[in-house]
């Protein structure tokens, strides 16, 4: 150590050095011509590229990794921010983290070693949903800072934790959006979001792929970010409509998803409570917790069951980048777990109007970012320790013993697809070497088994067993409750795959399956010419049905107005789908006024008398879910719909019994599970011609999730073929390619343009 004198002489140098060191790293002014947040600007994917490798140029705290490709070839980023010493012994500190994510191989004194030496993991995802482009503009800003400030709070970050930030996890969509809202700047159309998904596929479903990993972006950051540093903390970067709480913060509202560990759970609410602690002591105000968003469907968090806690929060929107002013009578009146116009224990500071800018979102979002970070900084060895007790507890699960999927298949390849998917997900699966007898049944040797003694079993157990969801009320006897989500998520089900839940250890030796995952799956020989309607109204179904199609390598054709209003469609095309998307939007489309001239309109009138003509003529018309009602009103169909404010099904899994006789169940059980989300069921009136395909069950109808008013969709049909001409229309009460995941009632779909091409 320095004498006194010696060190007062140092302290000038190294205060200058530091200030030197922090100005050769560029500001995102001078790298992008404006500052982060100033009005009406966006940014480009490639230019936040260039900005993270010179900040990784110009400073030992940074190093950026590209960890491959997003959907459309752009540069998928992982960036890690740490001091100097943390990033030059990454590779301990990841060893460090994987120890603790498994107590089998660490013993609780080694742990005490290890939770002293390693560091708090938090990864920050931002601007998944494009038109919630806050936050990449955040991240550049609160990097910068990081790199070029000296304080207490910055020293305590950088020395206690490593920040893994993922700047966009949709690179794709933001070069979308900035092309739209520069396309549209000062016009009447500038803030509207782009007439089509900003993610190539999925749109805003892009963030309810985290247990099935269809998209590209999602494996790359499980495959690489969750699967290789476990984090303690994720926190994902939201935006929210302009009219209510400036932000939300956890605590999350009731239901939490039951195989969430309760540590987890209150940590949430301890870090989303210190978030608003810092944005009231801070002057923002607006922040309500305990409010709106649910923590009850995985296929929006990944690490709530690999031992780390989401942090989310929401900032209310601006219009894109350009401000609004909200009037005090815009607020809304009420919402979901608070009131917005008055004060609560949950909501202390209400916003009552005012302008709402860009730079407002970013102030909100710096805060909230250092708030978790210096939070994660300060409580590390309790994050450590905690991290390793949830995974203790994970592998003493005894109940259920273990899950196992016997060899003898419907659907070999839906079997296959859903042991990689939980494989993916760093699920341990093991192959019994011989027969055994388990609860009452026998299984043949090489049965697939999933003990729940392991780290992950979490996961695994949410995933493989039905969904129970409350009957929650906003008051005693009052309405449901409305979900926030969808309410089911049971893999088997939705895949067709017999998996079953045992209670006690099986004798039989066990051996860890390898080598033994597929590939994509086999593509699918339809001689028919499909068509796929596409609106100037994106549908995430549209999205969804594409990627379906595609990876099954079936041909097809994306249809607009312009390519059915024509007429002469038998010429062109055999069958027709609709997806998901209400008959408004499919007859209407965006309203005059509503968007530049050239977006606007649906099929109207003669775009029904196409649709009817096609399909007399002998064609095939294929409707999905709420597109169904549409049919019903344009081409005249004897069928009576069953009122939709007598059930509710939000998201569910409901049982029906198929018409084994119809050619579209060929290769099906007669009893499956079907997607239910605001899906139609109809009662078919004495002389229609229509056949019923899919019948509700008269009782026992819920397999699933939550289903309110199942007396009206007793006996009710579910999946309609209807014959019209010399052609047909097929009426899909569900969504049967629900989120590239429901492999058991694809093959209705498919069945149904194989039976498109054997008709055409």
């Amino acid at each position: 150590m320095l004498p006194g004198s010696a060190a007062r002489r140092l302290t000038p140098l190294f205060v200058a050095l530091a200030a030197l060191a922090a100005a050769a790293v560029p500001s995102p002014e001078s790298h992008f011509g404006h500052p982060m947040g100033a009005d009406r600007t966006v940014l480009d994917w490639d230019r936040v590229v260039s900005y993270f490798q010179a900040l990784e140029r110009s400073s030992d705290r940074i190093r950026v990794k590209e960890l491959g490709k997003s959907t459309q070839g752009r540069p998928f980023l992982a960036v890690t921010i740490a001091a100097p010493s943390t990033l030059r012994n990454l590779d301990r500190y990841a060893w460090i983290q994987k120890k603790l994510a498994d107590p089998r191989i660490t013993p609780e004194a080694e742990a005490e070693k290890l939770i002293v030496e390693g560091k708090a993991v938090v990864l920050i995802t931002c601007s998944i949903h494009s038109t919630e482009l806050a936050s990449t503009q955040t991240a550049i800003e609160f990097a910068y800072r990081l790199l070029t400030e000296d304080t207490p709070r910055v020293r305590a970050i950088l020395d206690n934790t490593i920040f893994l930030l993922a700047p966009s996890l949709n690179p794709d969509g933001v070069d979308l959006v900035a092309r739209w809202y520069r396309k549209t700047l000062g016009t009447p159309f500038e803030g509207t979001s782009p007439p089509e998904l900003y993610q190539k596929y999925v749109g805003h479903d892009n963030n309810r792929d985290w247990y099935f990993f269809t998209q590209a972006e999602t494996r790359l950051t499980v495959a690489q970010l969750h699967n290789v540093w476990h984090p303690q903390i994720v926190y994902d970067v939201h935006q929210q409509g302009p009219f209510g709480s400036r932000m939300f913060v956890p605590p999350w509202m009731d239901p939490i998803e039951p195989n969430i560990d309760p540590i987890l759970v209150q940590e949430c609410n301890s870090i989303g409570a210190g978030i608003a602690v810092d944005l009231t002591a801070e002057g923002k105000t607006g922040v309500v917790m305990n409010a709106l968003y649910d923590l009850w469907s995985p296929s929006r968090h990944y690490q709530a069951y690999h031992g780390g806690l989401r942090i989310l929060t929401e900032s209310a929107s601006a219009r894109l980048a350009t401000s609004i002013t909200v009037r005090p009578g815009e607020i809304e009146p009420s919402a979901q777990g608070y009131l917005p116009r008055e004060r609560s224990w949950n909501y202390l500071q209400p916003w009552m109007g005012g302008e709402w800018r860009l730079r407002d979102i970013v102030g909100y979002q710096l805060i909230a970012m250092e708030s978790v970070l210096y939070q994660a900084a300060t409580r590390r060895e309790d994050l450590l320790r905690n991290f390793y007790r949830i995974g203790r507890r994970a592998v003493a699960r005894t109940s259920p013993w273990a899950f196992v999927i016997p060899t003898a298949q419907r659907d070999p390849a839906a079997t296959a697809k859903l042991i990689e998917t939980l494989a993916f997900g760093q699920v341990e699966i093991e192959k019994a070497a011989q027969a055994f007898e388990a609860g009452g049944k026998k299984y043949g040797a090489g049965a697939w088994v999933i003990p729940m003694q392991q780290p992950y079993s979490s996961f695994a157990k949410t995933l493989l067993e039905r969904q129970s969801y409350p009957d929650l009320r906003l008051y005693p006897g009052g309405p449901p409750k409305r979900p926030y989500d969808v309410t089911a998520h049971t893999l088997p089900l939705l895949m067709g795959v017999q998996v079953d839940a045992i209670g006690a250890p099986v004798a039989v030796p066990l051996a860890p399956i390898s080598g033994e995952l597929p590939s994509k799956p086999s593509p699918l020989s339809v001689a028919a010419r499909i068509g796929l309607y596409k609106s100037f109204v994106p549908s995430v179904d549209e999205g969804w049905t594409r990627w379906v199609l595609e990876q099954f390598r079936v041909p097809y054709r994306s249809a607009s107005n312009s390519d059915i209003l024509p007429g002469n469609l038998r010429r062109r095309f055999d069958v027709m789908i609709f997806p998901d998307q209400s008959a408004e939007v499919i007859a209407k489309g965006y309203r005059a006024g509503e968007m530049p001239d050239e977006y606007t309109g649906g099929l109207g009138e003669k775009g029904a008398e196409a649709l009817k003509r096609f399909v007399l003529d002998g064609g095939t018309l294929v409707f999905l879910n709420r597109s169904t009602s549409y049919a019903i009103a344009t081409l005249g169909l004897n069928l009576r719909p069953v009122a939709a404010d007598d059930y509710y099904s939000p998201g569910s899994l409901l049982n029906v019994s198929l018409d084994p006789k119809s050619p579209l169940t060929r290769d099906l059980s007669a009893e499956i599970a079907i997607w239910s989300e605001a899906s139609p069921a109809w009662e078919v009136p004495q002389g229609s011609p229509a056949r019923v395909v899919a019948r509700y069950p008269r009782s026992g109808i819920l397999a699933s999730g939550w289903l309110l008013g199942e007396k009206y969709l007793a006996g009710k049909a579910a999946l309609i073929d209807y014959p019209l001409g010399a052609g047909r229309i097929i009426l899909f009460g569900m969504r049967p390619q629900y989120r590239g995941q429901s492999y058991q009632t694809f093959k209705l779909l498919f069945n149904a343009l194989q039976l498109s091409a054997h008709t055409g």
